[in-house]
């Protein structure tokens, strides 16, 4: 990117993905973020680094519950195809291995098949 990327979306959740997204912005770039990440309270956010480079931060809360229903409603029409969205697909007994694949990032997301 020759200096950084203009714009960086951190959609990951994670505090080191915020991390990452500030480093690989641009001076005067502007970095979006969906939802809170995780982790961001505990370790804190690198602000020196927004300030110190002209970098925007801007995002908020991702509110899921507010479309939930009506996703839902396109999901199970066939309108809307989810599955590019899970990599790793358990049935009940193995919920536990689902949780501990996205704690250690060998998935993004878990389906449940009872």
């Amino acid at each position: 990117t020759h200096g950084g990327a203009n714009h960086v979306m951190e959609c990951v959740g994670a505090a080191a993905a915020m991390d990452t997204a500030i480093a690989v912005c641009r001076p005067g770039g502007t970095v979006g973020y969906v939802g809170v990440p995780h982790g961001v309270d505990d370790e804190g956010l690198d602000v020196f680094s927004l300030f110190t480079d002209n970098i925007a931060l801007n995002g908020g809360v991702a509110p899921v519950r507010a479309y939930a229903e009506e996703l839902m409603a396109d999901v199970l029409e066939g309108t809307l195809d989810p599955s590019p969205i899970f990599t790793k697909t358990v049935d009940l007994e193995n919920v536990a291995e689902g949780y501990r694949a996205m704690d250690e990032r060998d998935a993004i997301k878990v389906m449940v098949r009872p």
